[in-house]
């Protein structure tokens, strides 16, 4: 990976904050409640404030309202305060880098934008690369 300049608030992306950001998901992701998937998942990401906010996978009995690790994430963000998010990476249980789900890109997008910046397991990508032609907020103005 390479070192990246967010562009909010003169954050730096680099290693040593992509460690931490794995760091964070690995240890939510060891949280997670997945007893009928055994799949956990932990998300981390940098807020524009410098803070680290995360979230880990809750399964339940009705399967379809399991909450994904980025739905974990946005309610800490939103409830921590706001923000924008600036860095966001998603690892599973043995640690591995995994790519968000289309629903989730479209979650992360509300609250990053198109400069937020991903580890996927092809690299690191801006969410214009991950989800091109985001609908966004900006498309309900013009409703």
């Amino acid at each position: 990976m390479t070192d990246t300049t967010a562009s909010a608030q003169g954050l730096v992306i680099d290693e040593a904050l992509w460690a931490r950001l794995r760091e964070a998901a690995n240890a939510a992701a060891a949280r997670a409640y997945a007893p009928y998937s055994k799949y956990h998942v932990g998300a981390a990401a940098l807020v524009n404030d410098g803070r680290i906010v995360t979230g880990c996978n809750v399964e339940n009995a009705g399967l379809g309202v399991t909450l994904c690790a980025e739905c974990g994430l946005i309610s800490d963000l939103v409830n921590g305060g706001g923000g924008r998010l600036v860095a966001f990476l998603c690892v599973n249980g043995d640690g591995e880098i995994i790519s968000p789900c289309g629903r989730c890109r479209q979650i992360l997008f509300e609250h990053g934008g198109n400069s937020l910046v991903l580890t996927m397991p092809q690299g690191v990508m801006t969410m214009n690369e991950v989800l091109p032609g985001a609908f966004g907020p900006s498309d309900l103005d013009t409703m």
